[in-house]
């Protein structure tokens, strides 16, 4: 039988139920109003400055990078407007599916797919990418026109650096490349992330790394609304950009063209200074290369090539490359040897072709002997064996100490950074080196500028310009001026001399007198035969491989990469110089045979307007500047006239 339960109890029961249901909806809707009152009401502020941000994105502008000139206003680095194809690596799933597409619409070299591999590899986490550079509008239109099926694949506006002159003073003005994450964590040590916030690019090498600060200018900041998917709608304000500061060289590059023509597929380098302001007025090494190569990420191929090729053309030869100077040290041994009492100025010693030191023979360049020589006829004839004697009674210290303040073995401080400092050897050295007590038998080849001195170009050419000085010292530079384009101001990058070495007159005149009578009638009177002003200079040859005792030194016999270096250093006019050099035609042989003659043709340049005929291709791209542009050109206008071995013996 069924039993019937009580109804009244159900419906309480019931009643119950709904009750406390109503008080749980009740209370969850009243969390959910406080939370929103919490939200609406407390937190207004700060969500609506969240949205606000998310509306609102601020955009870094990079500036314009400054412009490079030459002493006369030739355009060296310049900033042209271009296309440039970025792909996104995070936005694209397969990239290589992405370029072959693209590759459809234009062309893609592989030296293109190349360049962008390695920048993928060195920029993990970069946003976008080149892919190709320097786009034509029809290339921009087909990507345009194709756009809405490339998801991470844009077409932009960019200024790109150029250098137009090519190869012409690479290793001065040098080049930019890509920011690596090398350089952004530096960037964050340094303080430095905020000033190259939207910039791609930055100085690596040459003027263009040591000036960096100069150049790269003030970032500025675009305040723009973004729709939801991240793109730009309107621009709401601007801080603008402030142009990088504009540099004026000291170099003259018609001269710097001549003189890399003139070395043709020879190895060496050459360094023209101004001896009254230290104005660089060459600064060549050879071979050399095309610094635009670099700008947007060198293929691997083609930087593979640079760097297995055995003249190394990326090797900063004035800078990094320390050779031994050979008979070009000797007017500065001269002097050394007068100013320590060594020897006097008439004094004579009898040369047989050889000095004799403990049963060891050093051989002269003549092995028949100079005779009776003395100091002005030691320079004239290159007498090494007056220098062999002369350095061994001074000892290696004291020439140590006077060859100091001229520079060598030491950092001149030019405005080039990776400057080498070679060796200015001394007894302390040697100890700090080796750990081995110097030894009287190594000093008398230090006189002839061969055992341990290792010396670079700059630094030759540096105590050259001091001695064409009087012993006044202007530190070397290659920058003359930094222009700021917003104020005009124009900064003179040396204004003063350094110090001053103290010399006496006459033996400074001395030592010059037989510098001249070198190019009368000694080892440079071929090469300065004829010419229209009076040269004081000094032949040098630095051997590569040591020759034995009994053996005679055959350039036939040996191989090119082994035969002797051809160096020479001078400076003229004489009695007002306005130019003073050192250069170095690596395994050219004699001094006189190959380095003489470049400088002979670098002097009738310079102080006679004078170039050789089928010399002297037009600069491309070089046109006269009217007075419209001078306005703008950060310049006055007004036109300014590998280390060898020890070796017992040298050449001169």
């Amino acid at each position: 039988m069924l039993e019937i339960g009580n109804p009244e109890q159900e419906i309480r029961r019931l009643r119950w139920r709904l009750a406390f249901a109503a008080i749980g909806v009740a209370l969850l809707f009243g969390v959910l109003a406080a939370r929103l009152i919490w939200l609406q009401v407390y937190q207004h502020e700060q969500f609506q400055a969240q949205a606000e941000d998310n509306r609102i994105a601020v955009v870094p502008v990079p500036p314009a990078r400054g412009m490079i000139y030459d002493r006369n206003g030739i355009l060296l680095a310049e900033n042209v407007s271009a296309y440039t194809l970025e792909l996104s690596p995070r936005q694209i799933d397969n990239l290589e599916r992405t370029i072959d597409e693209l590759a459809k619409l234009i062309e893609i070299a592989p030296r293109d797919r190349r360049r962008f591999k390695r920048l993928q590899d060195d920029t993990r986490n970069a946003e976008w990418l080149p892919l190709k550079t320097r786009l034509t509008d029809e290339e921009v239109a087909r990507i345009a026109a194709q756009r809405f099926r490339l998801p991470g694949v844009e077409v932009r506006a960019r200024l790109f650096r150029n250098y137009p002159l090519g190869e012409t003073a690479s290793h001065v003005i040098g080049y930019i490349g890509r920011i690596s994450p090398e350089d952004k964590k530096k960037f964050e040590d340094n303080g430095l992330a905020s000033q190259y916030a939207g910039s791609t690019h930055m100085g690596k090498v040459g003027v263009e790394l040591s000036y960096e600060n100069a150049l790269r200018g003030q970032t500025g900041f675009d305040e723009v609304e973004v729709s939801a998917g991240g793109r730009a709608v309107r621009s709401l304000s601007r801080s603008p950009a402030r142009a990088g500061n504009n540099l004026m060289l000291s170099i003259d590059v018609r001269l710097q063209r001549l003189v890399e023509e003139w070395y043709g597929k020879r190895k060496g380098a050459l360094v023209a200074i101004e001896p009254a302001t230290g104005d660089v007025l060459a600064f060549v090494s050879s071979p050399t290369f095309d610094p635009n190569l670099f700008i947007d990420g060198i293929d691997p191929q083609t930087w593979q090539s640079l760097n297995d090729d055995p003249d190394k053309p990326l090797l900063n030869r004035p800078l990094r490359g320390t050779y031994p100077p050979g008979s070009t040290y000797k007017p500065f041994m001269a002097l050394a040897v007068l100013e320590s009492g060594t020897r006097s100025p008439h004094a004579t010693i009898m040369d047989p072709g050889y000095f004799m030191l403990g049963g060891h023979r050093f051989r002269d360049s003549n092995p028949r002997g100079n005779g009776a020589v003395d100091l002005k006829k030691s320079i004239v004839v290159s007498s090494d064996t007056y220098y062999y004697g002369a350095a061994y009674d001074m000892g290696v210290d004291k020439i140590h100490d006077f060859m100091k303040p001229w520079g060598f073995g030491q950092l001149t401080g030019i405005d080039l950074t990776g400057e080498s400092a070679g060796i200015l050897p001394s007894s302390e050295w040697k100890m700090r080196r080796y750990k081995q007590k110097w030894l009287p038998g190594e000093t008398p080849s230090i006189g002839i500028g061969q055992g341990y001195n290792t010396f670079t170009m700059l630094q030759l050419a540096h105590a050259t310009a001091i001695l064409a000085n009087g012993g006044r010292v202007m530190k070397p530079h290659v920058v003359k001026q930094v222009h700021d384009p917003v104020t005009g101001t124009r900064t003179p990058t040396v204004p003063d001399q350094s110090y001053t070495i103290a010399l006496k007159p006459e033996y400074l005149a001395l030592v010059k007198q037989g510098m001249v009578e070198v190019n009368r009638t000694g080892t440079g009177r071929v090469a300065f035969a004829g010419a229209e002003y009076v040269a004081a200079g000094k032949t040098g040859t630095a051997q590569v491989i040591g020759i034995k005792q009994n053996e005679r030194y055959d350039a036939r016999r040996i191989a090119e990469r082994f035969r002797d270096h051809s160096l020479f250093m001078a400076f003229a006019p004489v009695d007002n110089p306005k130019v003073a050099l050192a250069l170095i035609v690596e395994n050219g042989g004699f001094g006189a045979q190959a380095a003489a003659p470049i400088a002979r043709k670098v002097f009738d340049y310079v102080l006679l307007g004078k170039v050789p005929k089928n010399s002297a291709k037009p600069l491309p791209g070089v046109a006269e500047l009217d007075e419209s542009e001078m306005r703008d050109v950060p310049v006055d206008m007004e036109p300014e006239p590998v280390s060898g071995p020890a070796a017992p013996a040298g050449r001169n």
